[in-house]
């Protein structure tokens, strides 16, 4: 399995941007797709977007659509999201994950706390 560290949390006013990583080592030959998923306290963990990794392809949840950005690093084996004119609703501990391509997503980083204030 792939191992994932997840980083670029931190406290941002609303409208301001901010770029998480996550940098994974071990067994990235498997790798079909990397997400990012976020959980806000009182709420369950929720998809926000992943990352076909050999094809670049992309997909978004509604809510961050036009606003959030994935992205990946081959050389660097590091994936990126890119977060721009956030709103206090995205305030949430951000976990970034990988699957094969036959698999539900089974490695995950430690999670990164975003907080958005008003």
């Amino acid at each position: 399995q792939v191992q994932l560290v997840g980083s670029g949390g931190g406290l941002v006013q609303a409208g301001g941007s901010l770029r998480l990583s996550c940098a994974a080592s071990g067994r990235t030959f498997g790798r079909y797709a990397m997400a990012w998923f976020r959980q806000a306290p009182g709420k369950e963990r929720e998809f926000v977007t992943s990352i076909i990794w050999s094809s670049g392809t992309t997909y978004y949840a509604d809510s961050v659509k036009g606003r959030f950005t994935i992205s990946r690093d081959n050389a660097k084996n590091t994936g990126y999201l890119q977060m721009s004119s956030l709103k206090p609703e995205d305030t949430a501990v951000y976990y970034c994950a990988a699957r094969a391509a036959s698999a539900s997503y089974d490695s995950w980083g430690q999670g990164t706390q975003v907080t958005v204030s008003s």
